[in-house]
Formats: C-alpha cells, sequence, structure tokens
C-alpha cells in the first residue's frame, strides 16, 4: 500500500483515457496489418487495452458515458494516443512510447488504496509486458531491416519524439490541438449519439 509519503499515483482518467484511444487507433489496423499473424496480435493489444481502459473506468462512473459522450475537451490522455496511424512504423513505435510510459504508470498503480485499481494494475503489467516486447521488436527489425523500412522508421521517430515527451508531462486538454481527436470521436462516438440507451 502506498503511504503517506509516496510520490502522487498517476492520475486513472488520464492512464484509462489513454488506453481507450490508444485501443481504438489499434483497431484500425485490423485486416490491414503487414500479417494475418499481427492482425491477431494488434487485435489482442487492443482488447487488453481496451479492458484495462474499462477497468478504470469502472471506477470513475458509467463506461457507456465516459466513451462515448465526452467531447474532445473532456479528455485528458496525451495526445501521442490520438494522432492519426500513420504507416506501420509510426504505429509500432506509437506503441512502443505508450507502453515504456505504462510500464513505470501500472507498477505505480498497483500500490493504489482503491482494491478494484490494484486489480486492474496487477493484470495490466503482464499484458504490457507483451505490448513493450511485441512492439519493441518491431521497431528494432524495422530499424535493422531494408533501407526503405530504415527510412520510415527514422521518419516515424522525427514525428513521435517531441510527443513522447508528452507522455511524461501530460498537458491540460485546453493546450492542445483537438482536430485529430474531435475526428476519432465523430466516428467512433457516432452509433452511441444516434442511438442513446441502445441496447442488443
Amino acid at each position: 500500500m502506498a503511504s503517506p509519503t509516496s510520490e502522487p499515483l498517476p492520475d486513472i482518467a488520464v492512464v484509462a483515457d489513454a488506453c481507450f484511444i490508444t485501443s481504438h487507433r489499434l483497431t484500425e489496423w485490423v485486416s490491414n496489418a503487414p500479417t494475418m499473424e499481427e492482425d491477431v496480435a494488434i487485435g489482442n493489444i487492443a482488447l487488453d487495452l481496451l479492458g484495462q481502459a474499462r477497468g478504470l473506468y469502472a471506477v470513475l462512473g458509467d463506461e457507456d458515458q465516459l466513451a462515448y459522450f465526452r467531447d474532445a475537451p473532456d479528455w485528458h490522455h496525451p495526445v501521442i494516443c490520438e494522432l492519426p496511424n500513420g504507416d506501420f512504423a509510426h504505429t509500432m513505435l506509437r506503441l512502443l512510447f505508450i507502453s515504456e510510459w505504462l510500464s513505470q504508470v501500472w507498477p505505480q498503480l498497483s500500490q493504489s488504496d482503491n482494491e478494484h485499481v490494484r486489480g486492474v494494475a496487477e493484470k495490466a503489467i503482464k499484458e504490457n509486458a507483451y505490448h513493450l516486447r511485441h512492439a519493441g521488436n518491431w521497431v528494432v527489425r524495422l530499424e535493422d531491416g531494408t533501407e526503405e523500412s530504415m527510412r520510415r522508421m527514422t521518419a516515424a521517430r522525427n514525428e513521435l519524439s517531441p510527443y513522447a515527451a508528452d507522455l511524461t508531462d501530460v498537458r491540460p486538454p485546453q493546450q492542445r490541438d483537438r482536430t485529430d481527436l474531435i475526428e476519432l470521436l465523430a466516428e467512433m462516438q457516432a452509433l452511441a449519439r444516434t442511438h442513446p440507451g441502445a441496447t442488443w
């Protein structure tokens, strides 16, 4: 358990939103990944992140309301999570950056005073270890591959590195350009907002 003198724990709303939005971006790759095996792997990672988000949303309130009925200014994840996928190198490097951040976050949350948060974090530590290894293997493979794959990974690093710094100092939403998130939410929330309260 965390002692009164411990460092403050990460904001679970930030972590939940980060997992949820990253999960959605990854699902956009399903059926578009370089191999069938990677389609399955990306889908499984996305499901892990969705489960982590849902676990934390359960502590914060109604998960459907939090996921489908908030506007862009009310989301608190690091901006790197919402960026469009780009190519496969871009997606794997982003997943690596986010997984590295979560590898520090989940052990901290496993010390929460909230039993439910501790349970989510303890399971997530194991899942995130796989995500980190999977993304890291792809980054190395692409960096050490063909001239084209090296070029694409270099371009991804140049684009994403400034956003990776945001992972350790999450900026308030009002300081961000929310265009990418607004477009993402319009697609993701359309059905729920068109038929609020619907059951299947």
